[in-house]
């Protein structure tokens, strides 16, 4: 019976075009339906904040340059990812990446839980010629981004769109971008609204000169806020895992 009825399914185009279509919209809505419940299906983790505008502007240079085809940034449940790298990651830690930047493929550690990890002289020397802090390093050198001052006329743009597709930037942080982006690598300044702002926000002065903000700036910023944001011993290990 099973054979008769492949056989005339195979023989009737129209019979076979019309179970093919109802075959792919299943697949596709069973894909796409749960992009729409994503607030109930990701839990809320105290601590996770929208990225500070130097933060931003690390993360779109980490993506510009690659960083994400030899780094992943996704810790997996397993014991021996959580005891090299920590605790494994967490969906909420990615809710405001557009995209995430979990990675495929690790020639590099895990950069999940990297923030804090290293000074910022460290970072400094290794993005300029990583060979000099790892001798085995195969990664190729970024001494230009010293040298670069950062792009910043986009930056208000930047946040509006992402506070369209969902992520909490306020109108306050938003006017208060360009101010924000400086004070942070400048601890001079009166830095604490921005704090006020970005809770847990790191505030130094990351490429060693505090007068011009550069991209190594921004990607030294954004390293050294990457697993750093949630107090981990406060949660629960049934959170969801990504």
């Amino acid at each position: 019976m099973s054979k008769f009825s492949h056989a005339t399914i195979e023989k009737n185009s129209i019979l076979l075009l019309v179970l093919t279509l109802i075959a792919v919209a299943i697949g596709g809505l069973v894909e796409i339906v749960p992009t729409f419940l994503i607030k109930t299906t990701v839990e809320d983790v105290e601590g996770v904040r929208p990225y500070t505008p130097l933060e931003l502007a690390g993360r779109d240079i980490y993506v510009r340059e690659g960083c994400y085809a030899c780094h992943s940034q996704m810790i997996r449940s397993l014991r021996s990812e959580v005891e090299r790298y920590g605790h494994y990651s967490l969906a909420a830690e990615s809710k405001y990446d557009h995209p995430f930047q979990w990675g495929s493929k690790r020639t590099g550690p895990d950069l999940a839980r990297v923030g804090g990890k290293y000074s910022d002289e460290w970072h400094r020397v290794h993005m300029a010629d990583p060979r000099a802090v790892v001798p085995e390093s195969v990664m190729p050198g970024y001494p230009f981004l010293a040298e670069t001052p950062l792009a910043t006329h986009d930056m208000q743009n930047s946040l509006k769109v992402l506070a369209l597709l969902g992520t909490p930037y306020s109108e306050e942080m938003v006017t208060e971008t360009l101010a924000d982006l400086y004070v942070q690598q400048n601890p001079d300044e009166d830095y604490d609204p921005m704090v006020e702002r970005y809770p847990g926000a790191v505030v130094s002065n990351f490429d060693g000169n505090p007068e011009v903000v550069t991209e190594l700036d921004a990607i030294i910023a954004y390293m050294q806020m990457l697993g750093t944001l949630v107090d981990f011993s406060t949660v629960e290990r049934s959170t969801l895992v990504q």
